[in-house]
């Protein structure tokens, strides 16, 4: 079983910068690939972001390349979220999730493992 801790949300006006963290509470974080989603009112959880096990590898959703960065640290058993030139649409409870997969997914049935996730509320 592995427990996912997510911390960073808050309000942000539109424009600014956050940073969401995500830890593990495992000894084999570096075998899990992690993943960020988020989930608006009234809307179905979508895909944010994907990183491979080693971190050699990312995918983003298409619309949010060039804002959202995803990065981990095996060694803190983290994996992080910079988000950029944040919208009001960014508004959502952001998840992050883990899964044994290989290659980098949006699939959320590839994640096994998922947060209960934080709150990033943008301001316009």
């Amino acid at each position: 079983q592995v427990q996912l801790v997510e911390s960073g949300g808050g309000l942000v006006q539109a424009g600014g910068s956050l940073n969401l963290s995500c830890t593990a509470s495992t000894r084999t974080f570096s075998g899990y690939g992690m993943g960020w989603f988020r989930q608006a009112p009234g809307k179905e959880r979508e895909f944010v972001g994907s990183i491979s096990r080693s971190g050699g590898s990312t995918r983003y959703v298409d619309s949010e390349k060039g804002r959202f960065t995803i990065s981990r640290d095996n060694a803190k058993n983290t994996v992080y979220l910079q988000m950029s030139s944040l919208k009001p649409q960014d508004t959502a409870v952001y998840y992050c999730a883990a899964g044994t997969f290989l290659l980098v997914t949006s699939a959320p049935s590839a994640y096994k493992y998922w947060g209960r996730g934080t709150q990033v509320t943008v301001s316009s």
